[in-house]
C-alpha cells in the first residue's frame, strides 16, 4: 500500500491541541494513580472533553474512574477512541500510559474541531485498571463496543521504530484449591490426605504436558497456600495458575487440560479440587490486516519508520474489545533507546522532547484512521471483511 498523507485540516487541528496533550501527559507522569484509583487523572481528561463539546457519562458503567464521551453527528457509523491512564505500583507511568493517554485525547480534541466533516458517532471511552483487572474486559462483555466500525488506541513503545499493531495472547487465571484431611505427619500420616501433595502433583502433571504445547502457549503457577507446619499434613492447598494462548480455540483446549491435570492429581491423592477465576479472562487479539496496512500507510505518509508486526507475547484487555468490533493498537516509539516497558528508564523517557513529538505522531495516526473510518464506506467494508475472516479463524483454531 502506498504512503497516505493525512488531510491538512486534521494536521492543523492536531497542532492546535498538541500543547494541551503534552501538558496532560506530563501532569499524569507527575501524579501517577494506581488501577481503579485514577480519580484525578480521569477528572482532568473528562474536563478537557467536555470543554471540547463532548457529552460525557462519568462515572461510567459502574467504574468510578471510567467514562464515555460522545460526539453525536446523527445517523452513520460509530467508532471509539480508547483511553488508558493507570500507573504501576512503585514505578509510576513506567508503561507509558501517560503518553498514549495524551495521544488518544489529542485525537479526540482534534476530531472535535472538525466534527462537521464526518457523520455518525465518535466515542471516547476511558478504561481504568489496564494493569490489573482491565475495565475493557467488562465493558466489552456488556456490549459497549458492539456494532462499532473501529475501536482504537495506541500503546507506548521504544527503539525508534513503530509497529502497526500490538498482538497479544489470551490470559486465564484460576485459583485451584485442593482439600484433603489433616493428620499428624509422624504419628498418623496414614489417617490423612495431603492436599499439598495433590497441589504439587498437579504442577508436575502440567509440566509433563509442556512438551506437547505449541509455541504460543504459556503456563505459570505458584503455590499460594501449602499448609502451616511441617508436622501436620495440610488439609488445604491452593495454586494460582495463569495460562496464555494465541487463540480462543487453544484457550478452550488448555482449559480442558488444566482441569484434567487438577482432577487427576486430586483423584490420586484422595482429595477434592475446585476452581475459582482469579479475574475475568483477557482475550487474544483479532488482528485486522486491512487496518494494519492503513496504519503503515499513514505512518509512512508522515515519514515515520515502521517495523513489521511482532509475535504476540503479553496480554491486554484490548484483546477483549477485538472480539466485538474491528480493533487496532499500534505501538508508537517514544525514544530511540530500546528500553523495556515497566522500567524506571522507560518512565523517564515519557516526558522528554522525543516523547512529546511522538504524542503528535500518535494523535495524528488515531485521528486519521477514525476520520477515514467514519467517512469512507468502501474502507469500512474492506476492514469488516478482513476482521470477520480473522475473528472466525481465531475462534476455531
Amino acid at each position: 500500500m502506498e504512503a497516505r498523507k493525512t488531510d491538512g485540516f486534521l494536521i492543523d487541528a492536531v497542532k492546535r491541541h498538541h500543547p494541551t496533550a503534552i501538558a496532560l501527559s506530563d501532569d499524569l507522569y507527575a501524579h501517577p494513580e494506581l488501577p481503579d484509583q485514577e480519580f484525578r487523572s480521569s477528572r482532568k481528561i473528562v474536563e478537557l472533553l467536555r470543554e471540547a463539546g463532548y457529552t460525557v457519562e462519568y462515572p461510567y458503567l459502574g467504574y468510578e474512574t471510567g467514562f464515555r464521551a460522545v460526539l453525536d453527528n446523527g445517523d452513520g457509523p460509530s467508532a471509539a477512541i480508547l483511553v488508558e491512564y493507570d500507573a504501576l505500583p512503585g514505578l509510576g507511568h513506567a508503561c507509558g500510559h501517560n503518553a498514549h493517554c495524551a495521544m488518544s485525547v489529542l485525537a479526540a480534541l482534534a476530531l472535535a474541531d472538525v466534527k462537521d466533516r464526518f457523520p455518525g458517532k465518535l466515542y471516547v471511552v476511558g478504561t481504568p485498571a489496564e494493569e490489573e483487572n482491565g475495565a475493557k474486559v467488562g465493558m466489552a462483555r456488556q456490549g459497549v463496543f458492539d456494532g462499532m466500525s473501529l475501536a482504537m488506541m495506541i500503546h507506548s513503545w521504544s527503539g525508534g521504530k513503530h509497529v502497526p499493531d500490538m498482538d497479544v495472547l489470551s490470559l486465564q487465571c484460576y485459583l485451584v484449591e485442593f482439600r484433603g484431611v489433616s493428620a499428624h505427619a509422624a504419628a498418623g500420616p496414614w489417617n490423612g490426605h495431603n492436599a499439598l501433595s495433590a497441589a504439587r502433583k498437579f504442577l508436575d502433571l502440567i509440566d509433563a504436558r509442556r512438551e506437547c504445547f505449541t509455541s504460543d502457549i504459556r503456563v505459570n503457577g505458584v503455590i499460594t497456600d501449602g499448609g502451616k507446619y511441617p508436622n501436620i499434613l495440610p488439609d488445604r492447598a491452593e495454586v494460582r495458575l495463569e495460562y496464555r494462548t494465541g487463540s480462543q480455540g487453544k484457550m478452550r483446549l488448555m482449559d480442558d487440560i488444566v482441569k484434567k491435570c487438577a482432577r487427576g492429581a486430586a483423584l490420586a491423592l484422595d482429595c477434592e479440587v475446585s476452581f475459582t477465576e482469579g479475574f475475568e479472562g483477557f482475550s487474544d487479539m483479532v488482528c485486522v490486516p486491512a487496518l494494519e496496512q492503513e496504519v503503515r500507510a499513514v505512518l509512512e505518509g508522515m515519514d515515520e519508520p515502521c517495523l513489521p508486526s511482532l509475535p504476540a507475547s503479553g496480554s491486554s484487555d484490548v484483546g477483549n474489545v477485538s472480539y466485538h468490533c474491528p480493533t487496532i493498537q499500534p505501538l508508537i516509539s517514544l525514544c530511540d533507546a530500546p528500553y523495556a516497558l515497566h522500567t524506571p528508564e522507560f518512565r523517564e523517557e515519557t516526558v522528554k522532547e522525543p516523547a512529546h513529538r511522538a504524542i503528535a505522531t500518535g494523535g495524528t495516526l488515531i485521528a486519521s484512521l477514525i476520520y477515514r473510518t467514519l467517512t469512507d464506506e468502501e474502507f469500512r467494508r474492506r476492514v469488516y471483511e478482513s476482521y470477520q475472516a480473522q475473528r472466525e479463524e481465531k475462534l476455531n483454531s
